[in-house]
């Protein structure tokens, strides 16, 4: 459950919260699609159309555009809507080449301050993950993924370099990987290499695995975005 949100006028309403949610959570719902390839650079995403795919109403979609708006996902055309902004390979590259600095960063952090405990529950964090990815259950691998790099992270006692990372990691389609048995098993896996470093106190081998992820991950999105047809 997330913590209370206040705002300059005190605390939200229930129904404010609610929709801040919702909002986000149809941000998020649409920005993995473009990012994916599912909507193609010039699609309308119309308001209705879309409130009624998603079982939502207008307002949140609204609210959501504003915010693609914002991280310049989408345009609004006067008079007709909004549609999706064309997305180069360029783009991908310097995505997933942010998430790598930061990562890194917060990983060597990470490297001199983790203690034994809480590379075992990294080690518990990853088994979770493992058996999501047997299971072929892309939610769980998505939670899963998403615990063990925020307890990782977390260590870095780097609060701020952290969260810029979670902002930009809200572009990746979490489920185009979760649903690639190929990309779970590689990525436990490779969490594995990276608890041995981490038990190793090894800070560049556990800076290389940590680039290796978004290497990995800009390759995989690429290819897909390449059969899609991104940029035909």
């Amino acid at each position: 459950m997330k913590a209370p949100v206040e705002t300059p006028r005190g605390r939200q309403s229930g129904r404010g919260l609610r929709r801040t949610q919702l909002s986000d959570e149809v941000a998020g719902r649409l920005r993995a699609e473009i990012m994916s390839g599912v909507l193609k650079p010039g699609t309308f995403i119309r308001l209705d159309e879309t409130a009624a795919q998603l079982g939502v109403s207008i307002t949140p979609v609204r609210e959501a555009l504003l915010t693609l708006r914002g991280e310049g996902m989408v345009r609004l055309e006067p008079h007709r809507g909004y549609t999706v902004v064309p997305m180069s390979r360029q783009d991908i590259e310097d995505i997933f080449w942010l998430q790598s600095t930061i990562a890194r960063e917060l990983a060597t952090s990470a490297t001199t301050r983790i203690t034994d405990a809480g590379i075992d529950e990294l080690e518990e964090l990853n088994d979770a993950l493992a058996t999501a990815v047997a299971a072929a259950d892309s939610e769980a691998v998505v939670a899963a993924e998403f615990a063990f790099h925020r307890a990782f992270n977390r260590v870095a006692g780097r609060i701020k370099l952290a969260w810029f990372l979670l902002h930009v990691a809200r572009s990746m389609p979490a489920l185009l990987y979760a649903a690639d048995p190929g990309w779970g098993a590689d990525a436990v896996g490779n969490h594995r290499d990276l608890i041995a470093a981490l038990r190793a106190r090894d800070a560049e081998a556990v800076a290389t695995h940590t680039s290796w992820q978004f290497t990995d991950a800009a390759n995989r999105l690429t290819a897909v975005l390449e059969r899609s047809g991104m940029w035909r």
